[in-house]
């Protein structure tokens, strides 16, 4: 097995789903449930305390509601850890950079673009493949 198809059977081992989440944040949300799955510890302990108490529960409502929304960037958060795990960090790095970048700085758009680096995922393989025709 080369190690491209080893990370990519760690990747699947560890990769998060938006749908499990929202199952867990719909039925045991008010536990905490969806945040224990997506590795966010501490705020679920925080929601599992404000559950037990009377005052807790309306603060609780509010922050289950929001999390319906925040649901997947919290999975594609932890999905991207996983992939800066496999890959050594260097993708976190790289986006980060970017972003820091100030516009001037920035690689100009009207050359072609740098080749990027393989995926780990094979639907982005793919999508890349589609833009390149």
């Amino acid at each position: 097995m080369d190690s491209r198809t080893h990370d990519h059977l760690i990747f699947e081992a560890h990769r998060k789903s938006t749908g499990a989440s929202y199952l867990l944040w719909f039925f045991l949300g008010f536990l905490g449930a969806h945040r224990f799955y997506l590795g966010r510890t501490g705020s679920a302990v925080a929601q599992l305390l404000l559950c037990l108490s009377v005052i807790g529960i309306i603060p609780l409502a509010i922050w289950w509601l929001v999390d319906a929304f925040r649901i997947p960037d919290m999975v594609r958060d932890e999905n991207m850890k996983t992939i800066d795990m496999l890959r050594g960090g260097k993708a976190r790095e790289r986006e980060q950079s970017l972003a820091k970048a100030q516009p001037d700085e920035r690689e100009p758009r009207l050359t072609s673009p740098a080749p990027e680096a393989p995926s780990v995922d094979p639907r982005v393989e793919e999508i890349r493949a589609m833009r390149r025709r």
